[in-house]
Parts: structure tokens; C-alpha cells; sequence
């Protein structure tokens, strides 16, 4: 039952949507702009309305098998696991050959669900982040690093904690090319038209 769980989860968190909100409209968002299926990418090629629905989407992907579990009977860890599970799938998705996006969305739903208030606060850290640098990949770059420690302040030294730790570190994996375009100064800024 366990394994269903996760793999349950894996499954939902697999799911491309910003893939499938640009197959709707005729692009594959894959090969255009930064070749992301993320909310950033989508917001960029195609517009608000479909990066917010994608962000919401990618951000449920993380919340809703989290919540499914507990609600299922699943304990504290498995739930955890879970969380990790659905975020791994928006990372490397079955349906598009282990190859997907960098996670930062599904993040955000997997930690709404352990704590709200932490996002509130990560929220902070990111608008400032980005508002001061003009980069949303700083303002990921940050929030996920610091989210640990959020949550340790917040909720003491647990499985969340190592939970964040584990997204930080792939995030911070899959966002390597923004990191090498931002140290040649090459990366697309947000107030830069």
C-alpha cells in the first residue's frame, strides 16, 4: 500500500501541464524561450493567464497527493515521501522520457502543504529576491535554499526539514545553465523588456 502511495503521487507529479497548456494553444513550450515546461517559461511565451494556470497546476501537483495520502490514512513519513515522490515526477517525468522541469512550482505545493506559514515567508524572500535582482531564478535560487531553515525555525528539526534540504539541492541542480548564464551575465531578466 505504501509503494502505491508513492508511486500514486510520482504519477500526478509527472504530469506536464505547462506542456499541455502549450499544446493547446499550438507551441510546444519545449522549444522555444528557455525550453522549460514551467510556469516561468509559459508566463513568458504564451502569457499570464497560462503561466499562472501552470504555476497553480505544478503547484498542486505537489499539495493534492500529499493531502490525498493523509486523507487516505497515510502517517507522517509516507506523506513526506510523497511530497518527494510528486516532486521528483515534475523533475523527471515518465511521460517525457525522465526530462522535465525544475521543480520550484511543485515545491511550492509540497511545502503550502507541511506549513503555510513558511510560504508566506518564502513568498517574501522571493518577491524581494527578484524585485531586487530582476531574476526569477535568483528569487527560486534563494527561496529554496533558505526554506530549510524556515522550517527549522518555524517547526523545529524533523523529516520537513530534510524534505526541504532534498528539493533545495535538486533545484538548485536543475537550475545549473541559470546559474552559469547569471555569473556571464547572460541571464533574462524580468525588467528587462
Amino acid at each position: 500500500m505504501n509503494f502505491f502511495f508513492i508511486l500514486a503521487a510520482y504519477l500526478v507529479g509527472a504530469v506536464p501541464f505547462g506542456l499541455l497548456f502549450g499544446k493547446l494553444v499550438g507551441m510546444d513550450v519545449r522549444q522555444a524561450g528557455s525550453k522549460n515546461i514551467g510556469a516561468t517559461n509559459v508566463s513568458r511565451l504564451l502569457g499570464k493567464k497560462l503561466g499562472a494556470a501552470t504555476l497553480i497546476c505544478d503547484a498542486g501537483k505537489g499539495f493534492v497527493p500529499m493531502l490525498c495520502a493523509r486523507e487516505l490514512g497515510a502517517g507522517g513519513d509516507l506523506v513526506l515521501l510523497c511530497g518527494g515522490a510528486a516532486f521528483l515526477g515534475h523533475l523527471y517525468p515518465v511521460y517525457l522520457g525522465f526530462k522535465g522541469g525544475k521543480g520550484v512550482a511543485t515545491a511550492l505545493g509540497v511545502f503550502l502543504y507541511l506549513n503555510p506559514m513558511a510560504i508566506l515567508v518564502g513568498v517574501g524572500v522571493f518577491a524581494l529576491s527578484v524585485a531586487l535582482s530582476g531574476f526569477v531564478s535568483i528569487g527560486s535560487l534563494l527561496t529554496t535554499a533558505f526554506m530549510p531553515v524556515i522550517l527549522l525555525v518555524l517547526h523545529g528539526f524533523d523529516g520537513q526539514v530534510l524534505l526541504a534540504v532534498f528539493i533545495a539541492l535538486l533545484v538548485w541542480i536543475k537550475h545549473k545553465e541559470n546559474i552559469v548564464r547569471l555569473l556571464n551575465h547572460q541571464e533574462k531578466s524580468w525588467k528587462k523588456k
